[in-house]
Order: structure tokens, then C-alpha cells, then sequence
């Protein structure tokens, strides 16, 4: 008796509390009773105290007879989608949107190109990532320009006023980006994935698909990225090699050559003006 008096000073206050808890919990859940009616009768719907007629104007009876039906219509039937929906559908474009990025436009080679100027210079934190990723969005951006208008001009606008059905303006808004892909994906590229997927290809951009395009595309900007950045190591890996020799014959192996060479690789760079024909000429590979 004494074990089970402590017991309940000691915890008796604690088990109140999570009853209150639990009484609250159960109060937020009311009971609702659905009853289903026919055609000529009502739904009730029950809320405690609250009586609310359903009528079955919100859930018409096609089939002609006293069962109880349920129909999912868009906007009267007309085959738009309802508000919902299309929010829905935005949202989840909006969360692809960097992908898209990623695979459809010029930023795999520019981000590529970027991280490699940046490696031969040795600088390991300048430019940051921060400036590196902002200055490939609006250069993409600048690239893809003409593309985003003529989605916009052919795709977006007639959607919003109607003239065109969504599938419609999805091929339309797609076609501007084929286009672009396709100029910069090498055959090569387009004939390995049409084999590997057992297609027969033409020729033609008409006749590759958009699943066997986007690969294409991005192994083609791999490789033309990577090639751009060994053209950039070059003049830096030969500053690294006199530093190096210079080094030895002086005797001073201990010390890292590249402590010496990256001031003499910044001021070839600034004296050539790196950034410019970087940046020019990166811009210009895709015209």
C-alpha cells in the first residue's frame, strides 16, 4: 500500500495530464455519419449538432436508374483542367525545373568549363561556387534566350488564351528545345543510343525520340566540355613545368612548385584577359 502511494504522488500528476491529453485528442475527432441516398432522397451528413442536405445535384445519376453514382468531370466537361489540377501540374513543373535546366540547356558545358578554369588556375575557392553557379544561370539564360521566347510566343500564350489543348502546347513548347539539342549533339552520340534502344534513325531530327535525344545531348556536352577544358590546362600545365624546372636546378625541391607557379598562372591570365576569351568563346560555341 505504501509502494502504491508513492507510486501515485510520484506519477499521479503526470497520468492527469495525459488523460486531459487524450480526452482533448478524442474531443477534435467528431463523429460523422454519412447516409448515401438514391435519386429521389437526400444525403444527411451529421456533425454533431450541424444538419447539412447534400442534395444529389453534387453528385448527379447518369446511368439512368435509383443507384447512387459518382462522376469526375473537367470544368463542365469541356476537357480543360479545373483550378486544382492545374495548380498541381505547375507545381510539379516547377520542382523538374532544375533538372530541366540541367539537361535541356547550355549550363552543363559552362558549369563544366567554369570548374575547369578555375582548377588550372589553382585558386581553390575564388571565384566561389556562389559566383561560378550565378554567372552560368544568366549566361544560360542568355543562350537559351531565344528558345524561351518562341515557347513562350508559340506554347504559353495561345494555351492561356485558348486556342491550343494542353497536349498541343507540351509539343510545341518541346519543339524549340529539340531543335537546340539536336544542333549540339554529335550523330555519333544519336546513333549509339538508337541502337541501344533497337530504333532504326533516319537521319533526321524528326525521327529520334525525346528519350533517346536528351542522352545524346548531354553526352555530346560531356565531351565537348571536357575538351574545352584541357584546351584551358594547357598554357597553366607549362607554367607548372618551367616553375618546377626552375625549382630543381636551384635546388629547392622542398619547396611545392605550386606556391610559386600560381601567382605567374593569375598574371598570365589577368594579361591575357582570361575571363574574356573564356567566356566569349564558350558563349559562341553554341551558335
Amino acid at each position: 500500500m505504501l509502494m502504491i502511494n508513492a507510486l501515485c504522488k510520484k506519477y499521479g500528476i503526470r497520468l492527469l495530464c495525459l488523460l486531459f491529453i487524450i480526452v482533448g485528442i478524442l474531443t477534435l475527432f467528431k463523429p460523422i455519419t454519412v447516409v448515401a441516398a438514391s435519386n429521389e432522397t437526400t444525403a444527411n451528413v451529421l456533425d454533431d449538432d450541424e444538419l447539412i442536405d447534400v442534395t444529389n445535384t453534387l453528385f448527379p445519376d447518369t446511368t439512368g436508374d435509383d443507384n447512387s453514382s459518382f462522376n469526375i468531370s473537367y470544368e463542365n466537361g469541356n476537357g480543360s483542367l479545373n483550378g486544382a489540377l492545374r495548380i498541381l501540374l505547375i507545381l510539379t513543373l516547377i520542382s523538374f525545373l532544375p533538372a530541366m535546366l540541367v539537361m535541356l540547356t547550355s549550363f552543363t558545358r559552362i558549369i563544366i568549363v567554369m570548374h575547369f578554369t578555375r582548377s588550372a588556375l589553382g585558386t581553390q575557392t575564388s571565384p566561389p561556387n556562389q559566383v561560378l553557379i550565378g554567372l552560368t544561370i544568366f549566361l544560360t539564360i542568355f543562350i537559351m534566350s531565344p528558345v524561351f521566347l518562341r515557347v513562350t510566343n508559340e506554347a504559353i500564350k495561345p494555351f492561356d488564351a485558348g486556342e491550343i489543348t494542353q497536349e498541343e502546347a507540351m509539343e510545341k513548347a518541346m519543339e524549340p528545345f529539340r531543335e537546340f539539342m539536336y544542333g549540339q549533339t554529335q550523330s555519333k552520340d544519336v546513333n549509339v543510343f538508337m541502337q541501344i534502344a533497337g530504333l532504326e534513325w533516319d537521319g533526321t531530327p524528326e525521327g529520334v525520340p525525346t528519350t533517346v535525344l536528351i542522352p545524346s545531348f548531354m553526352l555530346s556536352e560531356l565531351r565537348t566540355s571536357f575538351i574545352i577544358g584541357f584546351l584551358i590546362y594547357i598554357p597553366f600545365v607549362v607554367i607548372d613545368m618551367v616553375v618546377a624546372s626552375v625549382l630543381m636546378s636551384m635546388g629547392m625541391m622542398m619547396l611545392p612548385p605550386t606556391t610559386i607557379s600560381m601567382p605567374f598562372k593569375i598574371l598570365l591570365f589577368v594579361l591575357a584577359d582570361g575571363w574574356n576569351l573564356v567566356i566569349v568563346n564558350l558563349v559562341k560555341s553554341f551558335y
